[in-house]
């Protein structure tokens, strides 16, 4: 059965209708412009380099991206890897790091090692997901560590519109409310009160310099050399290998609330392009913003239109719009921020943290706490995924088993072998064998049960074998499967001789 263009068209851009997904992509902008300000800062640049790149970043990503409902722009994780080498060697070199992490992540795409995702645990991603919405709230308090009464009753006025509209639409039947996302409201009505009433609040203007013409294209104004090359080749590999981690596991998290998959490899690619794209525009490189994509998807974005529109209304809004959005409040956008970190956090896992086995709780916890505590997501999940490995190594170490019986009629003294020998419980294999016990004895050592992984445990089970013999003892080892006898016999090539 063919499927008309029209309806593919459909499928993976506006499934959901074109109006929801215009809408959705005005609120995942109103959520981007806060934070691609504060991050412009965190990187040394002007606000109008964050938003440029967030702009270009948008537009190419919705095309060349293998995630339909997810938003990318510049963002913290990337501009903290940014910010030394744009105070040490300025813009141009910044931008130069961009287009050399952009061409990395294509080529992390196109070898396809999106699917190093598996080797991080749900526990390491929902400590993600917690930890970035604990930092999207603390992002907002400079906002409101020393805000008057106005800014105060204002942010109450905002959070009851966002999450009081949807609640007084169902109880009235007005389907207006159900489709215009609150968050457009709030900023619609906190801006013409705030206007009408003279109320002394920080507006949009305040935050810095917006733009005040389109971006142009050029390549960065650097001298390109091998020198060059080494003050941006380890910037630009932080950059890209932070970038990749944030993006693919963002797209993890919009493909569970939307309950379909996504090409990580594509995803990949797609942000080297964009990042590429947007060095050349003269932005800084970006990756996936988890909570403007769960913006995106909580008010109906669900295809690549939410996702193109959040960059071009951006840009409109900049460039276009910019008298007006300049009088926009601050605390309107925050009131969007404080909701996107309330939906972004994970709050089922506070009720099964004590309900869960300890060590994933602990791996969930770690991941928080070193994210938080560095304010750099990669340190946390790294620290996450190394943790998951040992707790996985140390519980499957616990399932060796070795029991010895002892067969007088045939004088043959049997160790059976169950479970996994690695480096883990490499060592627990050689203690269970009381080699003294079998003295000048015949020993079969049964490994039917067992599989040996790798070099630490065929030095193991060699080191058995030796020390049996030693003791006089005529050693017999039964029930290799072939991937371990491949594997003793590629670490003991004098076997073939």
């Amino acid at each position: 059965m063919t499927i008309s263009v029209s309806a593919r068209w459909r499928a993976e851009w506006a499934p959901t209708g074109i109006s929801p997904e215009l809408l959705a992509g005005a609120v995942a902008t109103f959520a981007l412009i806060p934070e691609v300000i504060a991050f412009s800062f965190v990187a040394g640049v002007d606000p109008s380099v964050g938003l440029f790149a967030s702009f270009v970043i948008s537009v190419v990503i919705a095309f060349a991206g293998g995630r339909p409902a997810m938003v990318s722009a510049a963002a913290g994780s990337v501009a903290l890897v940014a910010a030394p080498l744009m105070h040490s060697h300025g813009l141009g070199y910044l931008l130069a790091a961009g287009l050399l992490a952009g061409l990395v992540q294509v080529l992390f795409g196109w070898l396809k090692l999106g699917v190093l995702m598996r080797f991080v645990s749900s526990s390491v991603r929902t400590g993600f997901v917690n930890a970035l919405a604990v930092l999207i709230f603390a992002a907002q308090w400079p906002h409101l560590g020393s805000a008057n009464a106005a800014t105060l009753v204002m942010l109450a006025l905002g959070l009851l519109l966002i999450y009081g509209l949807p609640r007084l639409g169902a109880l009235l039947g007005w389907r207006a409310l159900a489709v215009i996302p609150p968050p457009l409201v709030c900023v619609l009505l906190l801006t013409l009160l705030s206007s009408l009433l003279g109320l002394p609040l920080a507006t949009v203007a305040d935050l810095g310099q917006l733009p005040e013409a389109l971006p142009l294209w050029a390549l960065p104004n650097v001298p390109w050399d091998w020198q060059t090359l080494s003050i941006i080749a380890l910037p630009a590999l932080a950059i890209a290998f932070v970038g990749l981690l944030e993006s693919v596991l963002t797209a993890a998290v919009v493909d569970e609330l939307t309950d379909t998959p996504s090409d990580k490899n594509r995803e990949c690619t797609g942000l080297g392009l964009a990042n590429m794209a947007a060095s050349c525009f003269g932005g800084i490189a970006g990756c996936g913003m988890i909570g403007q994509a769960v913006g995106n998807v909580k008010y109906g974005g669900r295809g690549r239109l939410s996702t193109l529109f959040a960059g071009v209304f951006l840009l409109i809004l900049m460039v276009l719009l910019k008298p007006w959005v300049s009088q926009v409040p601050v605390i309107a956008l925050v009131s969007i921020m404080v909701m996107v970190s309330v939906e972004t956090f994970d709050w089922k896992s506070l009720r099964t943290l004590l309900h869960h086995p300890r060590l994933s709780s602990a791996v969930m916890l770690a991941t928080v706490v070193v994210t938080i505590a560095t304010h750099n997501l990669a340190a946390g999940v790294t620290v996450g995924v190394v943790l998951s490995g040992v707790f996985f190594a140390f519980k499957v170490s616990q399932m060796l088993q070795v029991q010895c019986t002892d067969d007088p009629a045939t004088g043959t003294f049997t160790w059976r072998v169950t479970g996994q020998v690695f480096f883990a419980s490499a060592d627990a294999f050689i203690e269970a064998f009381d080699v003294r016990s079998a003295e000048q004895r015949k020993v079969c050592i049964d490994v039917s049960r067992a599989h040996f992984w790798d070099v630490t445990s065929v030095a193991a089970l060699d080191k058995v074998v030796t020390r049996l013999r030693h003791h006089g003892c005529a050693v017999q080892v039964l029930g290799l499967n072939e991937a371990s006898a491949v594997l003793i016999d590629l670490q003991r090539p004098e076997r073939q001789q």
